[in-house]
């Protein structure tokens, strides 16, 4: 079911008016072919017959084209042509126009300001996405969606947006209150007949039931942190020795000369860095200064950069060459990384390509390692997996069955409803009141019901939709 206005008591008072006309410039600022001037509100079709010269927009129906000219008196603006949607068959579900002028800064600041002389106020960021959800056209989660699928930036990224704002987290949220909201009626009812003892809700079905919804959720949680990895991508470090191949390898990675290579140890001072999609997973890969100690002052500095930013990693890949580097040698260097506990650390061999049977077999059946050439691409793919692998992607569903959360604020809602939960399952087994399950159980309802807007305020809203564009 989809929420209404009527389901949003909370968030009646908003700082804006859904009576007002809004207008924005719905495409990005800037000279290009076209611009697309959007309109939404009451007054959206009104206001635009006033400088539209063409067929007269409140006669014609919707979801049709027009093409005509935008006029301020006599004087013509602009060629244009009228797209027109009315409500409630519209993204909004008000009446909306949007305009597609070329796309001249002049001609659009004309345009927005013959507009808003008229009438029209200037949209806020996200407000077009706000009123959508306000009229119940799709819940916060997925409006949420709608921004990360304007910024998605990988096939994956785009594939969990898609889904989630075509409501298939929303659905899995909704199921779970379903299942729940059943048992807490009878939990309400009990409490209404307090003085007469008597029991409605079956409590082993009760905790049956917690324990599978308790699981769900739990799943959902610790997808976040894959979640996290499609939406903001991996920085991975490219740490060793001087001369072990780094700058060599960033630019077998990324298949271009990105980084200057050179058999002087110590090429490399500062730090380089650029990204690349493995199979829809963006690693931003850093190529660093060699780790050693050094006089030279420049290079020092390029050191210390490296040990930081090996701090900052979610990923370290340690490189080293083969030829010369033992494997006791290995582990006391990657020991001195002194990598935070958590952040994975790849031990990447290097120049397999010129190095001797007998040192390749001192590291072949070491775990958590990988050999390869990278003057010659040799091993590259190995490598490609084994960085999936530890970003956790190897059971991803990528036909985009399964629910993945992405978003930081769903994630803690989540966190909050299994502590609630947990609460109901710890007061069933002690024998707890009616009161103090029906409180806790409310509370995990409530935490679920922010995930979707079910239950929400201003102040949560507002942050939510400023960080969308203006114009959506």
């Amino acid at each position: 079911m989809r929420p209404t206005l009527s389901s949003f008591a909370a968030v009646a008072a908003l700082p804006t008016s859904l009576s007002d006309t809004i207008v924005a410039l719905s495409t990005p600022p800037g000279a290009g072919a076209i611009a697309l001037v959007r309109l939404s509100g009451p007054e959206a079709i009104r206001l635009t017959d006033e400088v539209f010269a063409g067929k007269p927009l409140r006669n014609q129906p919707g979801h049709t084209l027009h093409y005509g000219t935008i006029r301020d008196g006599e004087r013509i603006i602009d060629e244009v042509v009228v797209s027109l949607y009315r409500g409630p068959h519209s993204y909004t579900r008000e009446d909306v126009v949007e305009i597609s002028t070329h796309g001249s800064d002049y001609i659009v600041q004309e345009l927005l300001g013959l507009l808003t002389r008229r009438g029209a106020r200037l949209a806020e960021a996200g407000e077009f996405t706000k009123r959508a959800f306000l009229h119940g056209a799709f819940d916060l989660a997925q409006a949420e969606a709608v921004a990360d699928l304007i910024a998605a930036d990988s096939a994956l990224s785009h594939q969990v947006a898609l889904r989630q704002m075509r409501g298939g987290f929303s659905q899995e949220l909704q199921n779970l209150r379903g299942r729940l909201v059943q048992f807490a009626a009878l939990l309400e009812l009990e409490l209404d007949f307090g003085e007469e003892d008597v029991e409605f809700a079956d409590r082993t079905g009760l905790v049956q039931l917690l324990q599978e919804v308790q699981a769900l959720v739990r799943r959902l949680l610790r997808s976040f942190e894959l979640g996290n990895v499609i939406k903001h991508g991996v920085t991975t470090v490219i740490a060793g020795r001087p001369n072990a191949g780094k700058s060599t390898l960033l630019n077998a990675l990324l298949n271009e000369e990105r980084a200057i290579v050179s058999d002087i140890a110590g090429t490399t001072r500062d730090l380089i860095e650029d990204e690349v999609s493995i199979e829809g997973i963006r690693f931003r890969f850093v190529d660093t200064a060699g780790l050693r100690d050094t006089t030279d002052v420049v290079e020092s500095i390029g050191v210390e950069r490296t040990r930081k930013r090996v701090q900052q990693a979610a990923l370290v890949v340690y490189l080293f060459d083969i030829k010369t580097t033992t494997p006791q040698q290995l582990e006391e260097e990657i020991e001195g990384l002194q990598a935070p506990v958590g952040t994975s650390v790849l031990a990447v061999g290097n120049k397999s390509d010129v190095a001797s049977g007998p040192e390749l077999a001192a590291f072949r059946n070491r775990p958590g390692t990988v050999l390869i050439a990278a003057s010659r691409g040799d091993g590259l793919d190995e490598l490609r997996q084994e960085l999936l692998a530890l970003v956790r992607v190897d059971g991803l569903d990528r036909t985009g069955a399964s629910t993945i959360v992405t978003n930081v604020r769903h994630a803690r809602s989540l966190e909050q409803a299994t502590q609630h939960l947990d609460a109901v399952l710890t007061g069933l087994s002690s024998g707890a009141g009616t009161e103090l399950l029906a409180a806790d159980l409310r509370h995990a309802l409530a935490a679920l019901g922010q995930i979707t807007g079910e239950i929400s305020n201003d102040d949560l809203l507002t942050s939510i939709f400023t960080q969308f564009c203006i114009g959506k």
